[in-house]
């Protein structure tokens, strides 16, 4: 339906711009995307998440958040974020769309 492919458009968009933000970003938090991989590896998620992605809602249930202030109009807790933009999103530090509760 045309409501479904309006909202996968503006997922593809949101996760174009966090993968830009994330190149913008002065210096990548790698301290952050490699927390990140190891909760993922240490709670058996790792090879899963990198082969698919992760849902917002599979991420918001293990304690992610929306930063205040960030735009996730159109994503619902069925959008998948690709390994590669969550990565990216860690690396953005203060610029992530996501707060991550292992980089705090």
């Amino acid at each position: 339906t045309s409501t479904r492919i309006a909202a996968a458009t503006l997922a593809a968009a949101w996760l174009v711009a966090v993968g830009a933000t994330a190149a913008q970003a002065a210096a990548p938090d790698t301290a952050c995307q490699r927390a990140g991989m190891n909760f993922l590896k240490q709670n058996g998620l790792f090879t899963t998440v990198a082969k698919n992605g992760i849902t917002v809602g599979t991420a918001v249930s293990v304690g992610v958040t929306v930063r205040p202030g960030a735009d996730v109009t159109g994503i619902t807790a069925d959008t998948v974020i690709p390994f590669s933009t969550l990565l990216a999103d860690h690396r953005a530090g203060a610029n992530s769309t996501f707060v991550y509760p292992w980089c705090e």
